[in-house]
């Protein structure tokens, strides 16, 4: 049963996705989380990095809505078909989240990218930060490694993606890989790839958090269909109401 350490609601600050807004979320620092209860908060919009829980709380914004995919009636659109066929030589592998070297330098790499290209702010995460984020002990949490074994010089480690597994869904909470493969379309294929994942373990939804219209890094989302929108931020108490999605089909943007 889950242990809630610290449970509170930041201030309102600048938005990290729409800069002419301020966000807040409202967090919980928890541990034994069982994976029935992880399932449960994810219906209910909430998100985990490590041992820390979240979901939005801003006050004049309802921008970022929580999405999910139903996997049986999932069909991917002809670019992340692409996609798929694309990355259908790289090896992939599902496993416990671990740390190293190889894994910080990969992260580096593609946040420094970001940076650059979409002027994100600069991260300077640590080991220690990479595992209290990504590995941190937890009976749901997964990782997606993918390589590239026809790389020069040997199997090469190009993507990783971070993922939860609960008893009835799956959630996709983060992925980042290599430069050298945007052209690749690593991101879309990722997600492709954990339904698919999610479908044959008998799992009905794939979690994707937030979608929000106006950010191009989480934009994306809404062009997985058919896919599934939270309304409001219900309590433990309350049953967790999911409509179709409607948004107009569109070009992804480039990863």
């Amino acid at each position: 049963m889950a242990n809630v350490h610290h449970h509170s609601t930041e201030p309102p600050g600048p938005c990290t996705y729409l800069p002419e807004q301020f966000s807040s979320l409202e967090q919980k620092l928890m541990t034994d989380v069982t994976p029935e209860e992880l399932g449960e908060m994810l219906a209910r919009g909430w998100r985990r990095f490590g041992p820390v829980y979240f979901r939005p709380a801003c006050l004049a914004c309802s921008e970022c809505v929580t999405l999910r995919i139903p996997t049986a009636d999932f069909h991917p659109n002809r670019s992340q078909r692409r996609a798929r066929a694309a990355c259908a030589g790289f090896r992939v592998e599902l496993a416990p989240p671990r740390v190293d070297a190889e894994r910080l330098a990969l992260y580096h790499a593609w946040h420094g990218w970001r940076e650059h290209a979409r002027e994100w702010e600069s991260s300077e995460l640590s080991e220690r930060e990479y595992f209290l984020q990504f590995a941190f002990p937890h009976p749901c949490a997964r990782e997606l490694a993918w390589y590239d074994d026809a790389a020069e010089g040997g199997p090469r480690l190009i993507a990783i993606g971070l993922c939860d597994e609960t008893p009835g869904a799956w959630s996709a909470a983060y992925f980042f890989f290599h430069p050298d493969y945007a052209h690749c379309s690593l991101g879309t294929a990722n997600v492709v790839k954990q339904v698919e994942i999610a479908r044959a373990r008998g799992l009905s939804h794939v979690y994707l958090g937030y979608r929000v219209q106006g950010c191009a890094s989480l934009r994306y989302k809404g062009h997985f269909r058919p896919h599934e929108l939270l309304k409001g931020s219900p309590g433990p108490d309350e049953t967790p109401q999911w409509i179709p999605g409607q948004e107009p089909a569109a070009p992804s943007p480039e990863e």
